[in-house]
Formats: C-alpha cells, sequence, structure tokens
C-alpha cells in the first residue's frame, strides 16, 4: 500500500497550532514574541475567542492585531487595544497572580523544566552569554502556568541547565513551594519535534506526542536526558487544512511561520 503523504505545513505552523491548544478561553495570556504572537491570534480565531492577550510593552487586547506582528510594539497592535499603559502595570499583574498563562522561550531547558538564556558554561567565565531573562523569569515565577516554544536539539534539552534564568520545578517535587514561587510552573513544552508535559508527581518533563514524521526513538536521540514516555503517547494531530488556513490568515507572508 502507497504511504500518503504528509499536507503541507512547516515545523513552525505545527508549533504554533500546538501551543495554541495550550490556552484556554478567557485566559489572560501574556503573549511574548514570535511564535506566541501567532499562537494568540489562531486561539482567539478559533476555541478562545474569550482570551485576552497581555503585551509586555503595556498594551493589552481582546481581539488580535488586525496585522501580522513583527514586534509587540508595532503601530497595528496599539489601534483597537482595550489598554495602552507601560510595562511595569502590566508586571503588576503578573505580581497580583492575575495571569493564567504565559509564554516563554530558552536556550537551554532540563528536565523539571528549568530554562537559561543567561550563560552557556561556567557563569563567572561564560562560554558564550545570552541575552538574559527579560520578563521570562517573571513569567516562570509569577503566572499561573507557562507553556515553552523552542526548537529540541540534544544540547538544548540537558539533564540541568547551566544556569536557571526562568524556575521550571527547580530541583523537583516542592522545591517551587519552598523558595516562595507562587506560580504553577510549566504545563507543557511545544518544540520541533514535540509536546512534552511535567509529571504531578515526579515534576519530570516526559513525551506527550511526537510530530507527525518523527518518532519516541527520534525524540530520545534529541534529549541529553533519559527522557519518560507518557502511557498514551501518539503522533501529534496533524494540521487539517481549516487549521492551516487560519494560520496562515494570522501570517499571510509567513513571516514566523513559514
Amino acid at each position: 500500500m502507497k504511504e500518503k503523504s504528509l499536507p503541507d505545513f512547516t515545523d513552525r505552523e505545527l508549533m504554533v497550532i500546538a501551543a495554541a491548544r495550550e490556552i484556554r478561553d478567557e485566559d489572560l495570556v501574556f503573549v511574548g514574541m514570535r511564535l506566541p504572537l501567532i499562537a494568540f491570534a489562531y486561539a482567539k480565531r478559533t476555541h478562545a475567542p474569550g482570551a485576552i492577550g497581555l503585551f509586555e510593552n503595556g498594551i493589552v487586547r481582546d481581539q488580535p492585531s488586525p496585522e501580522t506582528l513583527l514586534t509587540m510594539s508595532d503601530l497595528p497592535n496599539i489601534p483597537g487595544a482595550l489598554w495602552c499603559t507601560g510595562t511595569i502595570e502590566i508586571m503588576a499583574l503578573l505580581q497580583q497572580g492575575l495571569v493564567d498563562l504565559g509564554f516563554i522561550g530558552g536556550a537551554e531547558i532540563d528536565r523539571f523544566g528549568n530554562l537559561n538564556t543567561s550563560y552557556i558554561g561556567d557563569w563567572r567565565h561564560p562560554k558564550v552569554r545570552l541575552p538574559g531573562s527579560g520578563g521570562g523569569g517573571d513569567i516562570a515565577s509569577l503566572a499561573r502556568r507557562f507553556v515553552v516554544i523552542m526548537p529540541q536539539e540534544k544540547h538544548r534539552f540537558r539533564e540541568r541547565v547551566d544556569f536557571i534564568t526562568s524556575p521550571g520545578f527547580g530541583d523537583g517535587p516542592g522545591w517551587r513551594e519552598r523558595v516562595g514561587l507562587t506560580g504553577g510552573g510549566p504545563a507543557a513544552v511545544v518544540t520541533t519535534l514535540g509536546v512534552f508535559r511535567f509529571d504531578p508527581a515526579t515534576c519530570a518533563m516526559y513525551l506527550v506526542s511526537y510530530h507527525p514524521g518523527q518518532s519516541v526513538e527520534r525524540v530520545r536521540a534529541a534529549t541529553g536526558f533519559d527522557l519518560p514516555v507518557g502511557a498514551d503517547v501518539g503522533p501529534t494531530p496533524t494540521p487539517t487544512p481549516a487549521e492551516l488556513a487560519v494560520v496562515r490568515a494570522c501570517d499571510p507572508a509567513g513571516f514566523w511561520t513559514r
């Protein structure tokens, strides 16, 4: 029997759809940059029309921008906004525990969902200096849950990151409570290869689904620690033509997704 060919979609389009599924209707969402811009717009047009988007520069929207955003400060993000204020007011919503979901990325992540965007190697004499936290540390510490979106390569998925910029579950169960973090921690990780969650008992990352064309073995080979696999692991749902049409309407030039 001839094997069916996969629909024509990119890794980034699939990641946008998988990330958007993490947004619930009426969530207060700290959107972030790059793919989360499209994930929020997609969710608003599909299953989460009541979600509200927060942007670190001080913009709050109940509808996605009518044009694709290249940065959160692009002019199309301002008309029609519910509120145009400043960064301190947006960060205050995090500090009050009002943000349901935040999106962040990282250069490195470990099995407990800790993210590094600061240094590669010894922080006193690093091999590479990275951009730092931005709002990532605040989101990871204070949002009720957060979702990581990042490429997957073995050197990025570490047993322990070199430096914790944005905390996940620290060294395991009970760590967040011990250090006084009120936020709920990482809920999911969406990569170029699959989708991951965290075991409630161990706080360790495990594989939920592998993307079309991938496999458990390929995902494990691109992971730098012993990766548990969920009991019902299977392929990430293949995007339908209708889903892809919405993604492409959100990013018609394919700046972020193609």
